[in-house]
């Protein structure tokens, strides 16, 4: 058995691009959130969690937070996957929303992750629509990062999945 594990749930594939990386990178086990029960996870001691960001909400975690009591022991860390650049105040924000008091220290890291309309569920898509005919209101010298990064995307295909987002990630969990 190795000594950590990588869970993953992802929609369109750079999530599980990343969670094959950090279990190549760190020799960890790596599981499809879908198809993993938490007495397969509670053998590890070092568990990371990748989850792509939809709507603010980190995908995968409420499988952490239905079973924080019996993982709390374990090192723990998040590693999320959105279209966005990077954008700290954002990032906090996310965090704020996602980890409650009780999972506030868990370490949680960012990775860009891809986009491609033709591959997104109706919902998304729509979603992505509605938030383009919102931001095309908008001038676009006071669009927020992630604003930006929609409006250039829109109509192209775009991958930019990269492993230097998971250094630090992986730093932390060879120094834990």
């Amino acid at each position: 058995m190795a000594n950590g594990l990588v869970i993953y749930k992802s929609k369109y594939g750079a999530t599980k691009k990343y969670a094959e990386w950090l279990s190549e990178e760190l020799e960890y086990d790596i599981f499809d959130l879908s198809n993993v029960e938490i007495k397969q996870v509670l053998k590890y001691q070092n568990i990371l969690l990748c989850g792509g960001i939809y709507a603010s909400g980190i995908n995968g975690l409420t499988f952490f937070k239905k079973h924080f009591e019996v993982l709390r022991n374990k090192n723990i860390a998040i590693f999320c996957v959105g279209a966005s650049p990077y954008d700290e105040k954002l990032f906090e924000e996310i965090k704020m929303r996602n980890l409650k008091v009780e999972m506030q220290n868990i370490p949680i890291y960012y990775g860009r992750g891809a986009w491609d309309e033709r591959k997104m569920k109706f919902f998304d898509r729509t979603l992505c629509n509605m938030l383009q005919k919102a931001v095309a209101k908008k001038d676009p010298a006071n669009y927020e990062p992630w604003e930006t990064a929609l409006v250039s995307a829109l109509g192209k295909t775009c991958d930019w999945t990269d492993k230097k987002y998971l250094q630090p990630l992986i730093e932390y969990m060879k120094n834990i």
